[in-house]
C-alpha cells in the first residue's frame, strides 16, 4: 500500500472499494458457518490501523479489482487498451509505445546485443498469427506459468505440489447478509462428516466467496466439480439453504512453493517479475504483495539505465536484492500453510496421511485397480476420515474429542495456526530476523556501513513480527510525520515517504541544519550533477524549532535549489526524534533511493573530502563501481 500510494491516488481508491476492515481481520474454525464454531483469531492488532510504523494501514483487495483499477489508471496516464477483437486492434499496425495489447501470447525470444525480439501469437477471425515485439528489455511478468521464463530455461527450485485444490468463485448475497450479522471474518475453515473446505469472504457487503477445496486426480476430476455439484458442497458448508449461489468459475490450480533459479538472463536484457520468479502458498498473501515490490524495485533501475543515468551492471542488482527476499518469503509462507495444516491434523485429519494415501493409490498397489474402483476407494476411506468430526467424537463428554479440543485451543492461543498479519515482511521486506540488524536488503545498490556485519540466514519463525523502523542501508525510508516549511500560514504535513519523488527517477539526501550537513549536501549536489542525476535535498529541524522557513538553507545551499525545509512532529511529547528512531546522531545524513530504500547513510558527521566520499557513493549505488571492480 506504501508503493500504491504513489501511484495517483490507487491506495485512496482501494481503500474506498475495500470492506470495511473490521469484517476481514478474523480467521473462524468450525462445523459450518452455521454450526459450532471449533474457535477463532482475530489477526488484527490496534497498531496496524493507527499508522505509526507507516502513512496507510494494511488492505484487503481481491487481485482481479486491483488489476482493474490498474488497467484505468494506466489509460488516465495516456496508455492505449487494444482487444483483438476491438476497432482498435494493433495486430499489424507498428507499436509507438504506451500500449497495453490483450490477448497475445509469446511463443519465442531471441536477443542480440542491443534488443530483445519477442514473438507473439494471437487468434484473429479464426486464424492464429504471429507479429514479432522488440524492445530494449524484456520483462516477464507473465504469472505462475510463466511462458518467459520457460522459453529461456530458467528453472523453478523448492517444493513441488504442495495440494491441489480446486477454487469455486461464487456470489450470494443471503450468505454475506447472515455472516455480517451472525459471524464476521475473513477466513471460514470447514470442517464435517460430509466436506472440507475453506470459505473466503472477499465481500461480506456484497456478498462475494472463494471457495477452495481439496483436489484429488485422476480419481477426481473437474467433471466432479460442476456448477450444481459445487453448489451443494457449499450448503453442506454452510449448513443452511440458500437461494441464490451464483457460481461463476471453477478453476482446478496447484499450490507451489518454488523461487526461479535466476531472476535475468541475457546480459539483462531479460527480466522476471512476480509470480514469474516466485509462487508460493497463498497463506499470509506474501505472492501479491512480494510481486509488487518486485516491480517497485526493479522500476526505478531500468529508468535510470533508459535515461542514461546508469549503467547495465545496475539491472544486476535487482536479482541480488530481491531473490533473497523471495527464498524468504518462500519459506515463511511454507510455515504459515503447515501452520494451517495443524488445524485438521489435531482433529484426526493430518493432510499428510491423505496425500500418502492418494500417493498409494496413484503410483502402489491402487494404479493397477479400475479407475472407478480407484475412485471409489478414495472416497471410502476420506469418509471414514472426516467421520472423525462426527459431534459423537467432537464434544468435551467424548475422551478423545475433549483432548482434540483442548490442543486446538493450545493451537490458537499460542498463535500456532495459519497467520494474517506479517507487518516486519510487509513493511520492511524482510531477510533478517534480528531487530537490531533491521529489515533490509543486505547487499545490491547500496552502500553497507563500514562497520556493518552481515547477518547469517536465518530460518523464518512463523510467527507475527512487528516492523521496528530501521535505517540501514537497504531498508525502507522510516516513516515520520513532518511538516513542510514556508512563507504561507498554513503547511502541508506529510509522511517522511512522501519527500521521495513520485514522478521522476530522483534520490533524496535527508541532513539537519547544520553547518558540516550543508556542505556534505553541496557535495553531493556536484556529484549528482556530473551524474546527471537528480538529487534532492531535505533539511529536517528537530520538532518546534521553527515556525517558518529560515533564510538559512537557501544561502547554505545557492546556488543549488532543489532542497526542502521540513520540520518534524511527533505523535507525543516522550516520543522519539527523527535522528533517534534512526539511530544516528543529527550530524549524520541518510541518502534514499528512488524506491524509498536507503542507498548510504553516515551515522554522525563525515570527514574528509566530502566530494571524493558522495563520488564514492552515487558511483557505488548507480553501478558505475561494479564496471571498474
Amino acid at each position: 500500500m506504501e508503493v500504491f500510494r504513489k501511484l495517483d491516488g490507487l491506495a485512496e481508491e482501494i481503500q474506498r472499494s475495500q470492506p470495511p476492515v473490521d469484517l476481514w481481520g478474523k480467521f473462524i474454525y468450525c462445523t459450518s458457518l452455521t454450526g459450532s464454531i471449533l474457535g477463532s483469531v482475530d489477526h488484527m492488532h490496534p497498531q496496524d490501523f493507527e499508522k505509526i510504523v507507516s502513512p496507510v494501514s494494511v488492505a484487503h483487495f481481491s487481485q482481479y479489482k486491483l488489476t482493474r483499477l490498474l488497467v484505468k489508471l494506466l489509460e488516465n496516464l495516456g496508455f492505449g487498451i487494444h482487444t483483438l477483437e476491438g476497432p482498435d486492434s494493433l495486430d499489424h499496425e507498428p507499436l509507438r509505445g504506451g500500449e497495453i495489447l490483450m490477448g497475445y501470447e509469446c511463443v519465442s525470444i531471441d536477443t542480440t546485443d542491443e534488443c530483445v525480439t519477442a514473438t507473439v501469437s494471437f487468434s484473429k477471425e479464426g486464424k492464429l498469427l504471429m507479429r514479432k515485439i522488440q524492445s530494449k528489455i524484456l520483462i516477464g511478468a507473465d504469472g505462475a506459468g510463466s511462458m518467459v521464463r520457460k522459453l529461456v530455461g530458467i528453472d523453478l527450485k523448492g517444493e513441488k505440489d504442495l495440494q491441489k485444490l480446486v477454487s469455486v468463485h461464487f456470489w450470494s448475497k443471503d450468505l454475506g447478509r447472515y455472516l455480517l450479522n451472525e459471524r464476521p471474518g475473513m477466513l471460514f475453515f470447514i470442517f464435517n462428516t460430509e466436506v472440507i473446505g475453506v470459505i473466503v469472504a472477499h465481500d461480506l457487503t456484497q456478498g462475494e466467496f472463494v471457495l477452495q477445496i481439496p483436489f484429488y486426480p485422476p480419481q477426481q476430476n473437474l467433471e466432479d466439480f460442476s456448477p450444481e455439484i459445487c453448489k451443494k458442497l457449499i450448503l453442506k458448508l454452510v449448513g443452511q439453504e440458500l437461494s441464490d449461489i451464483d457460481v461463476i468459475d471453477i478453476k482446478p490450480w496447484v499450490m507451489h512453493a518454488e523461487v526461479a533459479e535466476r531472476f535475468a538472463c541475457g546480459n539483462n536484457q531479460i527480466m522476471l517479475c512476480g509470480d514469474a520468479a516466485h509462487r508460493f502458498p497463498p497463506a499470509g498473501g506474501f505472492g501479491m504483495n512480494t510481486g509488487i515490490q518486485d516491480a517497485h524495485n526493479l522500476a526505478w533501475k531500468i529508468a535510470s539505465l533508459l535515461n542514461g543515468v546508469a549503467p547495465t551492471s545496475i539491472l544486476a542488482t535487482y536479482e541480488t536484492e530481491r531473490k533473497p527476499i523471495a527464498v524468504f518469503n518462500t519459506a515463511l509462507s511454507v510455515q504459515n500453510f503447515r501452520a494451517a495444516m495443524a488445524v485438521p491434523a489435531t482433529l484426526g485429519l493430518d493432510p499428510t496421511v491423505a496425500n500418502s494415501v492418494h500417493q498409494v493409490i496413484n503410483k502402489g498397489f491402487g494404479s493397477i485397480l479400475p479407475s472407478s474402483m480407484q475412485k471409489a476407494i478414495l472416497d471410502g476411506i476420506f469418509s471414514i476420515g472426516r467421520s472423525q468430526l462426527s459431534e459423537f467424537i467432537l464434544n468435551e463428554n467424548n475422551p478423545l474429542g475433549s483432548s482434540r479440543l483442548a490442543k486446538l485451543r493450545h493451537i490458537f492461543e499460542e498463535g500456532k495456526s495459519l497467520q494474517l498479519q506479517f507487518p516486519a515482511e510487509d513493511l520492511g521486506f524482510s531477510v533478517s530476523l534480528n531487530p537490531c540488524t533491521g529489515v533490509r536488503y543486505l547487499e545490491g545498490a547500496l552502500v553497507p556501513d563500514s562497520d556493518d556485519v552481515v547477518p547469517a540466514p536465518e530460518l523464518p519463525t512463523g510467527r507475527r513480527r512487528d516492523y521496528v523502523p530501521c535505517a540501514d542501508p537497504g531498508s525502507r525510508l522510516p516513516h515520520m510525520k513532518a511538516k513542510v516549511l514556508s512563507n504561507f500560514p498554513s503547511e502541508e504535513t506529510i509522511s517522511t515517504l512522501d519527500l521521495v519523488s513520485e514522478n521522476k527517477v530522483e534520490f533524496l539526501l535527508i541532513i539537519a541544519p547544520m553547518e558540516e550537513s550543508y556542505n556534505l549536501a553541496q557535495a553531493a549536489f556536484k556529484v549528482a550533477e556530473e551524474y546527471k542525476v537528480s538529487t534532492k535535498v531535505c533539511i529536517l529541524w528537530p520538532a518546534d524549532s521553527v515556525t517558518r522557513v529560515q533564510p538559512e538553507s537557501k544561502a547554505k545551499l545557492a546556488p543549488w535549489k532543489n532542497y526542502i525545509d521540513v520540520i518534524e512532529v511527533k505523535r507525543s511529547l516522550d516520543s522519539s526524534s527523527w535522528w533517534s528512531t534512526c539511530q544516528m546522531t543529527e550530524q549524520g545524513a541518510i541518502l534514499v533511493r528512488p524506491d524509498e530504500h536507503i542507498a548510504w547513510r553516515s551515522k554522525s558527521r563525515v570527514v574528509g573530502d566530502l566530494y571524493s566520499k558522495m563520488k564514492i557513493v552515487f558511483s557505488t549505488v548507480l553501478g558505475f563501481e561494479s564496471m571498474n571492480s
